[in-house]
């Protein structure tokens, strides 16, 4: 299987500078995990919508995948309690 190349929507920047260092690094190394294995055992697809989340600790990774173009697009980090608002 080819890898992924993992990018970031330009919102994730101010995503990211809210969460503390020792949970952007976990988070950071789940995020790179995801461009050997964009669909996890632990993924679950959004319904109604072509994107999937995975869980780090208390934060959310909502992202999309382009198959045909092996690019993983990451939409959106937070906390789980304000990821969908």
């Amino acid at each position: 299987m080819a890898a992924y190349k993992v990018y970031f929507k330009a919102s994730v920047e101010k995503d990211l500078k809210s969460i503390p260092k020792k949970d952007l690094s976990k988070i950071l190394q789940r995020i790179s995990q995801l461009s050997l294995e964009p669909r996890p055992i632990s993924s679950e697809k959004l319904t109604d919508q072509e994107k999937y989340r995975i869980r780090q600790g208390l934060y959310r990774i909502v992202y999309s995948i382009q198959d045909d173009q092996l690019i993983v697009w990451i939409v959106k980090v937070g906390h789980r309690k304000d990821i969908y608002r």
